[in-house]
């Protein structure tokens, strides 16, 4: 009774990770026409936050196992925690220094610290409890990035963007006056940065005076080698394909929905940060929903389902014009939703101990979310049509459904050597 006790308050305590780094990661969708105006970017440019921010979440994949496997989970997200914080005050320099680069580098750490958390948080999520109901207990966890994805927009919408001066203002102003009314405007991401950064000290306090329960003394769960020991799970290597795929067009989606959504449909920047909470609701929803259909449907069977209709909604955001387009992408958002925890579940499914390495793979095959981007906003621009750039994730969820349909399946290395065995075979 008293370990059921602490593992329902770790995980609550766990949870509220999630909220934390999908908050910082749906800011972005709000930063990016900001910095776009502000430095006079084109779309691969602007595209540039995501890389900086996914980029980092390769390179800091393995350092994250490794402090998980050293010093364990709790002291994992203290430090990602804190280096989440570090990042997010940055962001102050960076508007007094009016450089797009310094926002690239604060937007770099902040991810370097969430790698960190999600590294941790994912596997501790899905490990504590019944393994039977991981992917249900890790989408239920998700279901709080969920919800901040649904504030995260309107909340730093109204505190970024502003309606400021239109492009016909700015064209007959000084260059002197120009640049000086941008510097006002880049100015707004000061406040919203130092309340995160804030809240990230007292969270990381917080972990630092609570105890606890170690899921490496699971049953089983002996520490593997090295990270290449991971790869003979096929189920997790497959996972690892899908993974990069998803989140690519996860970012796709997001981080590039108000650039979308004022071509497509014609409406203001100010407007469509609306429709891009309503996006952040619908994956809300759609986290809740799908967590209750699997009671009843096999989580796999439940993602192929979700990617194969979103494959067909992204057709209809290709060629659809108006707010018809608008609300087709908010339909994707909900199929989006239980995407990246079921694939991550059933990815580490009975991994033991290639847990910590096969959550590190995961973490770095979110590397897709700085590659796709780059390709829809090159698509984008070649075409001079934005809605084209939806090839990309329409692609991308072809991939998952195929790993819900085959690439999920756990095979055991006693399968493999009673199916190559000589008496076996002919």
């Amino acid at each position: 009774m008293e370990k059921k006790t602490s593992q329902t308050f770790a995980f609550i305590l766990v949870t509220s990770l999630f909220f934390l780094w999908g908050f910082a990661h749906n800011l972005d969708p709000v930063l990016i026409p900001h910095l776009k105006r502000s430095f006079t970017l084109t779309t691969v440019q602007a595209a540039l936050v995501d890389s900086a921010v996914f980029t980092a979440y390769f390179v800091m994949a393995l350092p994250a196992g490794f402090i998980m496997k050293k010093f364990g989970y709790k002291n994992g997200i203290i430090t990602g925690l804190l280096i989440f914080a570090i990042g997010s005050f940055l962001f102050i320099p960076a508007a007094n220094t009016l450089q797009y680069s310094s926002f690239l580098i604060a937007l770099f750490i902040i991810a370097c610290g969430l790698t960190i958390l999600e590294t941790a948080a994912n596997p501790y999520a899905t490990a504590l409890g019944d393994p039977e109901t991981g992917p249900q207990r890790l989408n239920f966890a998700q279901s709080f990035n969920g919800l901040a994805a649904a504030l995260a927009p309107v909340v730093g919408g109204a505190l970024i963007l502003n309606k400021g001066l239109t492009d016909d203002q700015l064209k007959v102003m000084s260059e002197g006056a120009r640049k000086l009314a941008l510097a006002s405007e880049a100015s707004t991401v000061k406040t919203p940065y130092l309340i995160l950064g804030t809240i990230l000290v007292v969270v990381a306090i917080a972990f630092a005076f609570t105890k606890l329960p170690k899921i490496q003394d699971t049953e089983g769960h002996v520490a593997s080698k090295n990270i290449f020991h991971a790869f003979k799970h096929s189920h997790l290597s497959w996972s690892v394909v899908a993974q990069f795929f998803y989140v690519g067009a996860q970012v796709c989606v997001f981080s590039l929905f108000i650039l979308y959504a004022t071509k497509s449909a014609g409406i203001t920047q100010v407007e469509a940060r609306v429709y891009a909470g309503a996006c952040g609701l619908a994956f809300l929803i759609g986290r809740f929903v799908g967590t209750f259909l699997m009671r009843f449907y096999k989580a796999n069977n439940l993602l192929a389902i979700y990617a194969l209709v979103n494959a067909g909604l992204c057709l209809v955001a290709i060629f659809a014009h108006g707010m018809i387009a608008v609300y087709t992408v908010v339909g994707i958002c909900f199929f989006m939703s239980i995407m990246f925890p079921t694939i991550f579940s059933l990815g580490i499914k009975d991994l033991k101990g290639d847990t910590e390495y096969g959550s590190s793979l995961l973490v770095m095959s979110i590397v897709g979310g700085a590659l796709l981007p780059l390709v829809f906003g090159w698509i984008s621009d070649v075409t001079s049509n934005i809605q084209n750039g939806y090839i990309v994730p329409l692609v991308c969820f072809i991939v998952v459904a195929f790993f819900g349909l085959k690439g999920y399946k756990v095979v055991n290395k006693t399968e493999v050597e009673t199916a190559l065995d000589p008496g076996n075979l002919g």
